[in-house]
């Protein structure tokens, strides 16, 4: 057993797909499928979002831009794209985790709702839960096995 601060990438990524393996397996939505929008400059990403598309649902693992790019609409057009490639998906709801000194306010102007606040985390703020239902997905793209 090794517990490590600094994981190498393949190491994630193949901890996922055997996850995602199982998921399907009990549930019959073989469909997983990692979901990334970066923006790069001289091969540096300056901007990005991270998440994946399981059985209908977008889940947003984060949402970065570097300090002298914000302000610029970068955030607007990355949540943009991800939900657009979400419904592409057949996605029908997209949901996030924020702390209360991150972007729930952000996300809410997105048309985002809080369903869960989660006290002390980190200790003396909150983690935010949130959802977004998405109207044009359609639930008959979603493959099952």
């Amino acid at each position: 057993m090794q517990i490590v601060d600094d994981a190498a990438p393949a190491d994630i990524v193949r901890l996922e797909a055997h996850l995602d393996a199982f998921n399907a397996v009990v549930t019959g939505i073989p469909d997983a499928r990692l979901l990334s929008v970066l923006l790069k400059r001289d091969g540096e990403i300056f901007a990005g979002l991270h998440g994946h598309t399981w059985g209908a649902t977008c889940q947003i693992k984060l949402l970065w831009i570097a300090e002298p790019e914000r302000g610029r609409g970068l955030g607007n057009a990355l949540l943009k794209a991800a939900e657009d490639e979400a419904v592409r998906r057949g996605c029908r709801q997209i949901m996030l985790a924020t702390h209360s000194f991150q972007a729930p306010g952000f996300y809410e102007k997105h048309g985002f709702e809080r369903v869960a606040t989660i006290a002390d985390n980190p200790c003396g703020h909150s983690d935010i839960i949130m959802v977004k239902r998405l109207e044009a997905a359609s639930a008959s793209s979603v493959r099952r096995t």
